[in-house]
């Protein structure tokens, strides 16, 4: 770097000045001293060569025509590329107040002129060697951002992939299918998607809500893992009794969940999974179960994942009935729109509709 040469891993070092005899004494002080030097003879010209070229330095002159060096600095520091070079004044001008200023505005250093050659050179040296300390921090620590996210994600995916397996394990005493869970996901991700379309401005849902919904959907029975064999797997239609005892899988799967919220109480995934676990089986006009809620009482997450079980239930075969086509099956659901279901979902599942029939063929057995 100190040979004189100037190649692309050199230094690069802008100064700018009014005064052609300072821009060609500091130019060579500073090409001797292996930098590559840039010279500029007006604020305007130095901020347009920085957005094209950013430099590793500048040396800024203060009084100066057009835009003195207190307006180029301001520039500077309101551009996002440019606001961490660092800026060092050079000027005639020596009162306390004018340093102020310019360290205020975003310098780093002022030298007086005039300047000692040893003075500007070290002053230049110190702060390159700062900057240079900066970028590798910031490199650093950007680097171990990566290593922390790979690390979380890492975690994430494997306590997924946990929940993921003790929710097979409840599917796979109640459903012969055997990609009811994967169909559950993509149908619920739909709906909210759409749903977070159409709420725009309102704020009611957002990315991490159909996010959340994707992923704790398949929580939706897991307190099935609850129920004997007697009850679950019946191949005739359940007695009141028996029903009443089917029902209580809601409230299994949610107390199950809400052990581990006393862990995680602010945790947005596991409390989704509690509200649907406990209120998928809700009806809008009031007429399900656990609780009985009505409307907008019974959770949105829960509301979505009504529609999209009964859906992938009618479609299912059972030991006691034959799959549903897709059509009779949206006729089915469409119909209980304002009773089972609300109106608002219903809407949406009219529109994708055929998305579903797609999903369903495609992972289909």
């Amino acid at each position: 770097m100190n040979n004189g040469t100037e190649n692309s891993n050199q230094i690069s070092i802008m100064i700018v000045d009014d005064t052609p005899a300072n821009l060609q004494v500091l130019a060579g002080m500073l090409k001797d001293g292996g930098y590559k030097v840039r010279p500029v003879p007006s604020g305007k010209l130095a901020i347009n060569a920085a957005e094209n070229d950013p430099p590793d330095l500048i040396l800024l002159d203060i009084m100066m025509p057009e835009m003195d060096g207190y307006d180029v600095c301001r520039k500077l520091k309101s551009t996002e590329k440019l606001k961490n070079i660092p800026v060092i004044f050079i000027s005639a001008m020596n009162d306390t107040p004018d340093k102020v200023k310019a360290l205020g505005v975003g310098g780093v250093d002022y030298i007086t002129k005039p300047f000692q050659f040893a003075e500007v050179r070290a002053r230049v040296e110190t702060h390159l060697k700062i900057r240079k300390l900066q970028l590798e921090l910031q490199e650093h620590n950007n680097m171990l951002q990566k290593i922390v996210e790979n690390k979380v994600k890492e975690i994430s995916d494997s306590q997924m992939a946990t929940i993921i397996a003790l929710a097979r394990l409840a599917e796979s005493r109640d459903y012969e299918t055997g990609k009811h869970i994967e169909r559950v996901q993509i149908y619920c991700k739909m709906l909210a998607d759409r749903l977070c379309e159409k709420s725009g401005s309102k704020g009611k849902m957002d990315i991490a809500y159909v996010e959340n919904i994707f992923h704790a959907s398949p929580l939706h029975d897991i307190g099935k893992v609850g129920i004997s064999d007697s009850i679950l797997l019946k191949p005739g239609k359940l007695t009141p009794e028996e029903f009443e005892i089917m029902k209580t899988h809601t409230v299994i799967g949610a107390q199950t969940l809400e052990a581990v919220r006393g862990k995680y109480p602010k945790n947005a995934f596991i409390n989704m999974g509690i509200a649907i676990a406990r209120s998928h089986h809700e009806k809008w006009d009031g007429t399900g179960y656990p609780n009985g809620l009505a409307g907008e009482d019974i959770p949105l997450c829960a509301r979505i994942m009504a529609v999209v079980d009964v859906y992938d239930a009618l479609r299912a075969k059972r030991c006691y009935k034959k799959p549903f086509e897709h059509r009779e099956s949206c006729d089915i659901i469409i119909k209980d729109e304002g009773k089972s279901f609300d109106p608002a979902i219903i809407e949406i599942f009219k529109e994708l509709s055929s998305r579903f029939e797609t999903v369903h063929n495609g992972m289909s057995g």
